[in-house]
């Protein structure tokens, strides 16, 4: 597992967190858990992970904050950055790739699907800095 992608779950529910981490574990990610925007912002940078799990309703800073602030200070897109949310809006999903997510899974989704979609914003990002 040394070599494994660096995965950051940014989620305040434990039990979204718990499925998230289990599921990317069991893959074969490396991954480190924050339970709120700053906690993820501040892991964000002292990690340095290779993709970013974010949901939109966190206490203090929102994920779509989280996100913009990430994507000011990395713009050519190191990080991939996949937003959560129950909210399933296409509004929403709209509004969360403008403020930078690579990806927008509604939630519930299955462990395939989220495995799926790390794996392919992995892919596209190791594709486009290669």
């Amino acid at each position: 597992m040394i070599n494994a992608p660096k995965v950051l779950v940014v989620d305040d529910s434990a039990t979204s967190s718990l499925f998230i981490s289990k599921a990317l574990r069991k893959a074969g990610y490396f991954v480190i858990t924050a339970a709120d925007g700053k906690e993820g912002l501040s892991k964000a940078f002292q990690e340095r992970p290779h993709c970013l799990i974010l949901d939109v309703v966190l206490p203090g800073m929102s994920g779509f904050g989280v996100c913009r602030h990430l994507r000011a200070m990395d713009p050519q897109h190191n990080l991939s950055i996949i937003m959560v949310s129950s909210k399933n809006t296409p509004l929403d999903q709209t509004w969360g790739i403008r403020q930078g997510a690579d990806r927008y899974l509604t939630k519930p989704f299955t462990e395939d699907a989220l495995v799926r979609t790390v794996q392919e914003v992995l892919i596209e990002h190791m594709r486009s800095h290669a």
